[in-house]
């Protein structure tokens, strides 16, 4: 059966469409239940909710915005989850496509910043189609790009003392964080590097990654 994908205003999700997010939620790695995603939704940051469908039942979600920050157009990520199924890696595709797709209607011609928080690094998959990505092994973040880390970690009203601008690493509050949550079917293609730069992560604190990088204008072509 075929995937479906939608997108609304958050503001517009009712109480049985939060319902729904959250049992899928509570499948998966991260329980937010009900009262954590309505906060999420009557936040003016957060304005976009795309969903997934297989027939009638819901098979993933993000909840997004498209925003320039710093002037720049941007794609921020709250927060992302896919069903643990054979067709995770489809439907964290059609999952992104649908963001792309909203970017190249809203920023035509323009090269895109994307930003989303990681705690795993199988889930980073959904970067597959972003370049020059922050941060990533081998790679000394450069001002301008510990600036990007920091515009996002505002974004996401990470208090200055819990991030760390070096390693764009998000120390916990004991609190089930917001990431991408996405569990990868081939775990072994993960890269041993990059699968390095989350072994400092404390999961039971809560502890997670910013991540930030581009999609080119001519890549967004392809979505349209």
């Amino acid at each position: 059966m075929a995937l479906e994908v939608t997108t609304m205003d958050s503001v517009a999700l009712g109480d049985a469409e939060l319902a729904e997010l959250a049992d899928l939620c509570a499948e998966t790695g991260h329980a937010h239940e009900v009262g954590t995603l309505s906060k999420l939704r009557d936040n003016p940051d957060w304005v976009l909710v795309s969903r997934v469908r297989e027939g009638n039942h819901l098979r993933g979600f993000s909840v997004s915005s498209l925003v320039r920050l710093g002037g720049t157009p941007s794609i921020v990520y709250a927060l992302a989850v896919v069903k643990r199924s054979s067709r995770r890696d489809a439907i964290l595709k059609a999952i992104v496509a649908e963001n792309f797709r909203r970017a190249l209607a809203a920023f035509p011609d323009e090269d895109v910043l994307v930003g989303a928080r990681f705690s795993d690094a199988g889930a980073t998959e959904a970067f597959k189609q972003v370049v020059d990505i922050v941060p990533r092994p081998g790679h000394k973040a450069s001002g301008e790009e510990r600036a990007w880390g920091k515009r996002l970690a505002r974004r996401y009203e990470v208090p200055s003392s819990a991030y760390d601008e070096q390693t764009f690493t998000v120390t916990g509050d004991g609190s089930l964080p917001m990431v991408v949550d996405h569990e990868t079917s081939k775990p072994a293609s993960i890269p041993s590097d990059v699968a390095a730069q989350f072994s400092h992560l404390d999961a039971a604190r809560g502890d997670h990654l910013i991540l930030c990088g581009w999609v080119m204008a001519e890549d967004l072509l392809k979505f349209g």
